[in-house]
């Protein structure tokens, strides 16, 4: 996100040169409207990343806790995901490491962060079906 940020910068400067040199050369004008609109491009497939970076900004980590019982002590793992919403930590549970792995786990957690920011995940693979 960042690099195309730097590119739509460079592209537009580019073409802010070109317009300067219209004045000049008549032929720079399209060239100029050219790069512009490059520039454009480039800075709205960066802003349509921004979501996706979003996503991709949490911590997944494991919880072990144990329990003591009258037969002795049991330990159990599970998946926890972290990330900030605004000034604030949230943490999430995820569920059992028996039953988890680490990439369903990851799935989960950005499912989670999504519905929790309100971000459209558009073409997830385990998005429910309505109910008929």
């Amino acid at each position: 996100m960042k690099a195309l940020r730097r590119e739509a910068l460079e592209l537009s400067r580019s073409a802010k040169i070109a317009s300067k040199a219209a004045l000049v050369v008549p032929e720079a004008r399209s060239e100029a409207r050219r790069l512009q609109g490059e520039a454009d491009s480039a800075l709205a497939e960066a802003l349509s990343l921004k979501d996706a970076a979003r996503l991709e900004d949490l911590h997944l980590w494991r919880m072990e806790k144990t329990r003591d019982s009258r037969k002795g002590t049991k330990k159990y793992e599970y998946w926890m995901a972290s990330w900030r919403e605004g000034s604030k930590v949230r943490n999430v549970h995820l569920g059992s490491c028996k039953k988890l792995d680490h990439q369903a786990a990851l799935q989960k957690a950005r499912k989670a962060k999504a519905e929790a920011l309100g971000i459209d995940q558009a073409g997830g693979e385990d998005t429910p079906n309505p109910a008929p």
